[in-house]
């Protein structure tokens, strides 16, 4: 009994210690499992929280967003068993603390390590956009896809590729760090060198593919043929004309395209998509005949003119010089308008250089034709002074026709520089039309030919010969410009302003003064007058001489020195006093002969009457000596 009282009184202690080392043991067990992955059983979904029972005290509690895949949807439900990671142990209660993106994130890095280290692609989803690049989602481990191994060429948007499972090729992994770096570009790089050598093997000139739009620039589109891109130039995706890929294309579009081009060394493929469709050239010559109107609109305004389409594919050119029929020297763009509705006439076809020649103003009125028949050849008008330039004044006769009154047209008298000097920009003028050139386009106007020519009437009423009265307009160095009789222009040389060399020079005179001169010449046609002061000198010369040898003014010179000297002889006495004077009265008339015939006789004849005198003034000399 005693022995079995003592055993009794041991059993309380000796369960209390089997107690202990068992929870303790059972703590330790816990322990063991912290930082690890297990699985566990979800058994209930509450309030965003997911209660997952993992065989231990009590359950662990995860954030519903954990299991939330690249959608945002949870995808699992009360009942599922599911993997989770043990983060820790809380409070005496032994409370645990789980994690689902840890437990994926454990479980991918062990499967991507394998893969790295094969140089296996892995799949992942692009769901978010970071600083240089983007987020992949690898099965719960986040990698980096930095921009430059998103594609082979940079692409403007990368709406298509986020949230479509694809793969990926690991570049780097650091577990430590949590850093993974992927690429898609290395992957395509591969398939398409595949899909190349195939593709390129079997590509033909001719040959219709299907291909997808990758990326639109300004001069074309590239389209992916299956591992291989071609160019589909602008000029190439439709007959009619385009002005930006963009117009047609879209990036993603399926399209046809036929190969136009195919280089094997350098492997460069030219695409074309309007060939596949029939030539709207073929048969433009029948279609459109010269001289036949038609509508068309205003597709592109250039500085030489318009390009008119008349269906798709076929435009013509409206060249400037074909769109008005006044308008000249003006832009395009100021008489037609991209995109307006116009009608034209076919002016002529060239199919071979696919060209037509088009016509606008051809389908509107000639003001020209309308104004020969409204106004005739000296028909006096007014008008509005459009332009005044150097050669003369534009004046508007009607909406859309000026004509042009020559600088030489606008006065009688007056020089053109004076007379365009009067007018001034915007003035209404009258004016008579002097001729109409309908071909050349061109009204010649008069303003002068609205009065009488005041020289021409003055002009009839001056003849050769005759000395008249001028008045001195302008003084150059070539002579002095006059008017004879206040309307008559007229001229004297610097050669004709006097009989002695010394007083030849224009700078004796002054404008506004009055000489006498006689008429050498008459131009009616230039309406000039020719004067000279000289000849008139020695005309008065003549006359006198005349009156005091001889009332024939045809005597010679030997006459008029012979009857000069008998009446000296018949008046004088024999004395030296009277002999001197005889002397010098030869000497002034041979000098003033000699004078007169180097004006009016060749030299020869002079010099011999010159001879002529010298004798008879000798053998006067030796009558008086004896």
């Amino acid at each position: 009994m005693a022995n079995l009282d003592t055993q009794n009184e041991q059993t309380p202690e000796l369960l209390t210690e089997n107690f202990a080392e068992l929870l303790e043991e059972s703590f330790k067990g816990e322990e063991r499992l912290q930082g690890r992955v297990i699985s566990g059983k979800i058994i209930s979904i509450e309030n965003d929280i997911v209660l997952i029972d993992v065989g231990l005290k009590s359950e662990g509690a995860v954030s519903v967003k954990e299991f939330n895949d690249h959608t945002g949807e949870a995808g699992v439900a009360v009942g599922d068993s599911i993997d989770v990671f043990v983060e820790r142990f809380e409070g005496r209660d032994g409370s645990v603390m789980l994690s689902r993106d840890k437990a994926r994130r454990e479980e991918s890095w062990t499967v991507l390590e394998k893969a790295f280290e094969s140089e296996e692609r892995v799949n992942g989803v692009i769901f978010g956009r970071v600083k240089g690049g983007f987020t992949v989602d690898l099965s719960g481990a986040v990698a980096f896809l930095p921009g430059s191994q998103v594609d082979i060429r940079p692409i403007r948007d990368v709406g298509p590729l986020m949230g479509n499972p694809q793969p990926f090729q690991i570049l780097k992994m650091d577990r430590a760090r949590g850093n993974i770096v992927v690429s898609r570009r290395a992957v395509l790089e591969e398939t398409r060198a595949e899909e190349r050598t195939e593709l390129i093997s079997n590509l033909n000139e001719g040959q219709v593919l299907e291909g997808v739009v990758k990326n639109i620039t300004d001069y074309g589109a590239f389209v992916d043929l299956g591992g291989v891109d071609g160019l589909l130039h602008v000029t190439d995706i439709a007959w009619k004309r385009i002005n930006h890929p963009s117009e047609v294309l879209q990036i993603g579009q399926t399209v046809s395209v036929q190969v136009i081009r195919f280089n094997p060394e350098n492997q460069r493929i030219s695409l074309g998509m309007k060939q596949l469709e029939a030539d709207p050239w073929e048969g433009a010559e029948a279609k459109y005949q010269l001289e036949s109107k038609l509508n068309g609109r205003v597709t592109n305004i250039t500085d030489y003119g318009a390009f008119v389409e008349l269906e798709a594919g076929i435009e013509g050119l409206v060249h400037v010089s074909e769109m008005s029929w006044t308008k000249k020297n003006v832009h395009p763009g100021k008489i037609v308008s991209t995109s307006q509705e116009l009608e034209v006439m076919v002016l002529e076809v060239d199919p071979s250089k696919r060209r037509i020649s088009l016509g606008l103003k051809q389908c509107m009125s000639n003001p020209w034709i309308e104004f020969t028949e409204n106004y005739k050849v000296g028909n006096e008008v007014e008008g509005e002074i459009k332009n005044i330039t150097e050669f003369g004044l534009f004046v508007g006769l009607t909406e859309d026709i000026d004509g042009m009154v020559h600088m030489s047209d606008l006065d009688w008298v007056k020089s053109g520089e004076e007379s365009i000097a009067d007018y001034t920009k915007s003035d209404n003028i009258k004016v008579k039309i002097l001729d109409i050139d309908v071909d050349k386009e061109r009204i010649s106007l008069g303003v002068k030919q609205l009065t009488e020519d005041p020289v021409s009437n003055g002009i009839d009423k001056i003849k050769k010969g005759d000395i008249v009265t001028c008045k001195i307009s302008t003084v150059t160095d070539n002579g002095i410009e006059v008017l004879v009789n206040e309307d008559v222009p007229g001229f004297i040389r610097r050669a004709d302003l006097s009989r002695d060399r010394s007083e030849q020079r224009p700078d004796r005179f002054a404008a506004g003064e009055l000489v006498d001169a006689l008429v050498n010449s008459v131009d009616k046609s230039n309406r000039k007058v020719g004067l000279s002061i000289k000849a008139k000198e020695v005309q008065e010369e003549k006359i006198a001489m005349a009156e005091f040898g001889s009332s024939d003014s045809g005597a010679s010179l030997g006459d008029i020195l012979g009857a000069a000297l008998r009446e000296r002889e018949d008046t004088s006495t024999n004395s030296e006093e009277a002999s001197e004077d005889k002397n010098d009265l030869s000497e002034s008339i041979v000098v003033e002969a000699q004078s007169d015939a180097a004006d009016d006789a060749p030299t020869k004849d002079v010099k011999k009457k010159s001879k002529k005198v010298s004798k008879k003034k000798d053998t006067s000399n030796a009558d008086d000596n004896v």
